[in-house]
């Protein structure tokens, strides 16, 4: 089942609709009727202006029938076509930053209906290295981002010293995903410089965190604690946060079906900076500034 403000855009956006068309094909042309009978006028001769001194539209008529075009393009552009999320953690850091804005493509791994979440179109299917959002899986009222690891019939191993390694499907060989330019970050965990790295997936390069010294979670593992590998089902997938260190994803709480995907990540469109360290007298809710730069594409 879709959230409650996709249930609630569907129900209005269909309140709205009927009410239109019954204006538009039932209600309107009694007006016209009844103002053309007041009036001693043919039905021809009678003007809009006419109609709405003798019968004029009722007022919630007139509301719901200008709502309904309006209405009715957002469920379509949120549903089927870009959706805007905002992040609220910093497990994708430093790919995405807690005030990041981004869009979603919808239709990029299959239209889906807005309610039930039933597949209506297949259009692709996700790649290694996309950004994804995605139906927390333990709870899917929620939607959750991270990057994809692995793909179906993929064997995901994470060792000790925090080195990703992928045996694709059909492969006789785990092969170590490239990592490239380790440098110190300007990001910083409970008062600890992470480390910051290069990595390829996909075709594109994206850039990871970890903190050198917090040990491997591996005893947090599911379905085995302690044992850092994973043989993805078909018809899943198992995602990464960028931020390794920080994030919750499917080491810990297992794979993400196909049905759970919500869209591709594909863009920043702003960005807003919070006062996360108290200095301000603002709320910590409240934007201390925008990141301009920020602006444009997701790797």
């Amino acid at each position: 089942m879709a959230n409650t403000f996709s249930l609630i855009l569907v129900l209005v956006t269909l309140l709205t609709g009927i009410i239109w068309a019954l204006d538009k094909f039932r209600w309107a042309p009694r007006r016209a009727e009844q103002a053309a009978e007041t009036l001693n006028l043919a039905s021809g001769e009678i003007s809009e202006e006419q109609i709405a001194q003798v019968a004029p539209q009722p007022s919630w008529v007139e509301t719901a029938a200008s709502v309904f075009p309006v209405i009715g393009l957002v469920l379509v552009l949120r549903s089927f076509i870009y959706e805007p999320f905002q992040i609220p953690s910093g497990s994708m850091m430093p790919t995405l930053l807690v005030g990041d804005f981004i869009l979603v493509e919808k239709f990029a791994y299959g239209l889906k209906d807005p309610v039930f979440r039933h597949q209506l179109v297949e259009t692709g299917q996700p790649e290694r290295g996309d950004v994804v959002v995605f139906k927390y899986p333990p709870q899917p009222s929620i939607d959750f981002i991270k990057r994809v690891v692995g793909m179906p019939g993929d064997i995901v191993r994470y060792s000790e010293d925090k080195r990703l390694c992928v045996q694709q499907k059909g492969e006789s060989t785990c092969e170590l995903v490239a990592v490239d330019d380790v440098h110190e970050s300007p990001f910083t965990q409970r008062g600890v410089s992470l480390i910051q790295a290069q990595e390829q997936l996909g075709q594109e390069p994206h850039q990871i965190l970890v903190n050198p010294y917090m040990p491997n979670q591996a005893g947090q593992y599911y379905p085995t604690p302690g044992l850092g590998e994973w043989v993805v089902p078909e018809g899943q997938y198992f995602v990464m946060g960028d931020n390794r260190d920080n994030s919750k994803d499917s080491r810990f709480w297992g794979f993400v079906p196909e049905a759970n995907l919500v869209g591709k990540a594909v863009g920043i469109w702003t960005s807003f900076e919070f006062d996360e360290q108290g200095d301000s007298f603002l709320p910590s809710w409240v934007p201390v500034g925008v990141r301009f730069e920020r602006i444009g594409g997701i790797d």
